[in-house]
């Protein structure tokens, strides 16, 4: 079954809905899941070399807007997924269309499921600037992709274009938030549903599928 997951990669729920997404599938282990890992940039107009996060987040929520509160909410989620957030290490908002062009690369060495949970890890667990090539080069080089070959891609413009045109059709298709999941080009999923409705929703599509 193919499963598109639709994320963001400076996006907390992001991170828990990929972590509930497998435990949805370990759910069902008599089939078999090809998950895709496709682009959606929640602020483009973040300039390339990133902004200073805690500027960034008063700019758009405002100084007094329970960013805390809402951070407290995100980590004791995360923390039923294995996940340790640490929002005070993250300094940097970083603009993300290099670290979707990496997740892009690692489709063709099977190594995108990893990436991405690196990234997600690199960010929102160890505070890194997931918009620097040299911390995105070092993900793909501990992910069995060729680091410094990588490097000299993101320091070109290949496939800004398709990560931009893939970005756009995912708001096209009327997704407006993210994580967003689509299970067998059948049913959608929006938000980090937990694992036991994701392996319901699992079924549905097998049903769907059978009943054509």
């Amino acid at each position: 079954m193919q499963i598109d997951f639709i994320s963001d990669t400076v996006c907390p729920w992001c991170f828990i809905g990929k972590r509930r997404l497998a435990k949805a599938m370990a759910m069902r282990p008599n089939i078999v899941f090809d998950v895709r890992h496709r682009p959606y940039r929640l602020d483009p107009t973040v300039p390339k070399g990133g902004m200073e996060r805690e500027a960034y987040m008063a700019a758009k929520f405002g100084k007094n807007a329970g960013v805390s509160e809402a951070q407290q909410m995100i980590a004791a989620e995360g923390a039923k997924e294995g996940i340790e957030f640490d929002f005070t290490a993250i300094k940097k908002r970083p603009d993300t269309i290099d670290s979707h062009r990496l997740i892009r690369w690692a489709a063709v060495t099977g190594a995108q499921d990893e990436v991405v949970e690196r990234l997600f890890a690199a960010y929102f667990q160890n505070g890194e600037d997931i918009g620097d090539i040299r911390v995105l080069a070092g993900i793909a080089d501990v992910s069995g992709m060729d680091g410094a070959q990588v490097a000299d891609m993101l320091e070109s413009d290949q496939d800004v274009g398709l990560v931009e045109r893939e970005d756009k059709l995912a708001h096209e298709m009327g997704v407006t938030g993210v994580p967003a999941m689509i299970f067998a080009n059948k049913v959608a999923v929006s938000g980090a549903r937990e694992p036991e409705v994701l392996a319901m929703v699992i079924d549905k599509a097998l049903e769907m599928g059978e009943a054509r």
